[in-house]
């Protein structure tokens, strides 16, 4: 018998179908990770906020860093692969230096072409050239492919780029972690917190030098640098879920560099950095930004919508509410044995259900699959078939695996060495269990997460926790999502109130992120990209389909794999091991 595995969140790219033929046509610069740079002294962690001087600044730029284009073969034809390098610290410019890795989708019409727009997916941890490889020919309008080159680019300690790598196989770190999706009881609390500690001990012997370095702020700094190098004026960039916080984070330290910035799916980098007061002693780093909050009032979504699409939803009959309430505690007194197409089994837990449950909420085109399976494992009515629709639902919602996963590096590197937190994992179970009375199911879940901040040995004494007000050259587009199960609406709200310039759009949709669900939203993101053209005060975007209820242009499966490019890095939904 198999339990189901938190192995990573999707936000590694490429199809089954793309994956392996990307991984060896990519020119061996931009697919392997450099060794991180080394140096001499490390940099004492502290949790103070710290700009990179102006000298320093200068400093690096007047070196006008290049990339290395080369064409990125035949598995991405049309597409350019390349490596620039930026300074480790920026703090000592002409120091040791690191890779980033690059991808490039030329524009489409080169007469009527404005510049380059850097792209960024999320995570912590997502790979911005899997972005680009995978999803660009389905961003945007064609008026915007046609008109930018889209750039992608791996953030330092990520993928491609000098990353950071604390075993020798992801198997060695699936090892050490706990073998279920998230602590329900005291043991599983034990057990997940001793996995934590596990890879914070592997992290500070194997990390190297750049787990100092990994900074949101280190990240914009490496932006500017590529933006030098692309010979841009002025920053072109679209930032979705954390990619939000580069941009955030961006416009405040390079705020006269901004020609056209947009962030779709909000983290309030307040809530993100530091909290508000003395909340952050308690409150842990995804309990602050209320995402479980967020998934809440989305599968309240899917509940209503279901129980109101009859027929269309496979779990409407009765009341949905109360099946989900049953379902859930007859998976905590028993867990579910489905057979696994192999002549064994697999075991569906409590912590299996919330979590499938969860990724499912952030593409609405795959909710039809989620009721379908709820359905089915209500009371075992019939194992086999459930078993089917489990595995199409994770076929639907899951990249395959690259050669290594940076199952919690990406986002402990860069969450823990941005944000103020608790200092022991028992901060963590209280208010995990605070959560989960206030937003039953999600509140677990979201808060221990990040619990691998209370042992994490790397801290980069550049980050930045603002001013987040200062004027930029250009206003700052913010796109909020009405029911995002992640990056909940008030974030985009109280951000686009937070910046010294920006203007909010609402999109009345369901899922995490603007990203395929509204016409209107995609066309009023093409008129600021292209002409600079804002939306008016107050402007509210319709989605294109409501959920059980229509049908979408985009099929489930395309809209469920684009979603899964802007999840975040490590959310534990379940996996065979």
């Amino acid at each position: 018998m198999r339990h189901l595995h938190p192995r990573r969140a999707a936000t590694a790219l490429l199809s089954a179908a793309l994956f392996a033929p990307v991984l060896t046509s990519l020119p061996a610069a931009a697919t392997a990770a450099p060794a991180a740079a080394t140096t001499s002294a490390t940099t004492s962690a502290t949790t103070t906020a710290a700009t990179t001087s102006a000298a320093a600044i200068m400093s690096a730029a007047a070196a006008r860093p290049a990339i290395a284009w080369a064409a990125c073969g035949s598995a991405l034809p049309g597409l350019d692969c390349g490596t620039m390098r930026v300074p480790l610290d920026y703090d000592r410019p002409r120091g040791d230096q690191i890779s980033l890795a690059l991808i490039r989708r030329p524009a489409d019409d080169k007469t009527a072409r404005i510049g380059s727009l850097l792209l960024n997916p999320g995570g912590p941890g997502g790979s911005g050239v899997d972005f680009v490889a995978q999803a660009g020919n389905l961003l945007f309008t064609p008026r915007v492919r046609a008109s930018f080159d889209l750039i992608g680019f791996d953030p330092r300690g990520v993928a491609r780029s000098s990353g950071l790598q604390c075993f020798r196989t992801t198997e060695d770190q699936l090892a050490v972690l706990a073998p279920f999706a998230f602590p329900v009881t005291l043991a599983e609390e034990a057990r997940w917190v001793l996995g934590h500690r596990l890879v914070s001990k592997a992290c500070e012997k194997r990390g190297g030098p750049v787990i100092d370095h990994m900074s949101t702020a280190n990240v914009a700094r490496d932006m500017d640098q590529i933006r030098l190098a692309l010979g841009e004026a002025r920053l072109n960039y679209v930032g979705y879920s954390y990619g939000s916080l580069i941009g955030s984070t961006y416009a405040n330290m390079f705020p006269d560099k901004v020609r056209a910035l947009v962030i779709d799916g909000v983290l309030n980098p307040v809530s993100w950095t530091t909290g508000q007061g003395d909340e952050a002693e308690t409150v842990p780093v995804f309990g602050r930004l209320g995402s479980e909050q967020g998934s809440y009032e989305t599968f309240q979504q899917f509940l209503a919508l279901c129980d109101a699409g009859g027929p269309s939803c496979a779990f409407s009959a009765g009341d949905p509410r109360q099946r989900f309430d049953r379902l859930a505690r007859q998976l905590l007194r028993e867990p579910a044995v489905l057979p696994d197409g192999d002549g064994g089994t697999v075991t569906v837990t409590y912590a299996d259900l919330v979590a499938v449950t969860r990724v499912a909420l952030y593409s609405a085109a795959v909710w039809p699959d989620l009721a379908a399976l709820l359905a089915d494992l209500e009371g075992a009515a019939n194992p086999a078939r459930a078993a089917v629709r489990l595995e199409r639902l994770q076929a639907l919602l899951e990249p395959p695996a690259a050669p290594y996963e940076q199952v919690y590096e990406g986002i402990a590197g860069v969450a823990c060495s941005d944000s103020d937190n608790p200092d022991n994992e028992a901060a963590w179970a209280r208010s995990a269990r605070r959560a989960d009375e206030r937003t039953p199911y999600f509140g677990r879940p979201w808060h221990w997460i990040s619990s691998i901040c209370a042992s994490w040995p790397g801290a980069d004494d550049d980050r930045y926790v603002g001013p987040w007000d200062r004027r930029t050259a250009q206003t700052v587009l913010v796109v909020g999502t009405r029911y995002d199960p992640a990056t909940r609406y008030r974030g985009a709200v109280t951000t686009a109130g937070l910046l010294g310039r920006a203007r909010l759009l609402t999109v009345r949709a369901w899922g995490h992120t603007s990203l395929l669900t509204s016409t209107c939203a995609d066309d009023a993101t093409a008129a600021y990209l292209l002409r600079g053209e804002l939306p008016a005060p107050g402007t509210v975007c319709q989605a294109n389909t409501v959920p059980f209820a229509g049908t979408s242009g985009v099929g489930a499966s395309k809209a469920a794999k684009v979603s899964a490019l802007v999840r975040p890095k490590l959310l534990g939904e379940p996996l065979a091991r």
